[in-house]
């Protein structure tokens, strides 16, 4: 996890709060600790929460995977069911690769609550390009 996982500090993911717990080959986990700024104003964790960690993993862990090789990576494309809501405690997920091809991963991404109940399921697709100049 040297360097990498810094970027979770900065820009968007830092904004709603994600913590990159495990980043490996294939599989990274992280979570996010609910705040009310990250509810509906019903009190439930807005979707878009589950989406950007969806796609802060999968684009992490990509990245990471691609980089001795000079790529880059972006997200292009996810698929988000909500299943259960979750009102309170820390949000998890667990990213698995699928499809590592050369211009675009494919994950799929588990999010569950603190009991361990799955609340959320992501297809994220992530292009990989070569790094400019």
């Amino acid at each position: 996890m040297d360097g990498l996982p810094h970027a979770a500090k900065q820009g968007f993911d830092a904004l709603y709060g994600l913590t990159v717990t495990e980043l490996e080959d294939g599989i990274a986990r992280g979570e996010v600790v609910v705040r009310e700024e990250l509810k509906q104003p019903s009190g439930l964790v807005h979707g878009g929460v589950f989406a950007a960690l969806a796609e802060g993993l999968t684009s992490l862990a990509t990245a990471l995977a691609v980089a001795a090789d000079g790529g880059k990576a972006t997200g292009q494309a996810h698929q988000t069911s909500l299943l259960r809501p979750i009102t309170s405690g820390t949000i998890h997920g667990t990213a698995r690769a699928r499809h590592r091809g050369r211009s675009s991963w494919v994950w799929d991404v588990e999010i569950t609550d603190d009991q361990g109940l799955l609340c959320a399921l992501t297809r994220m697709t992530v292009a990989v390009r070569a790094r400019e100049g």
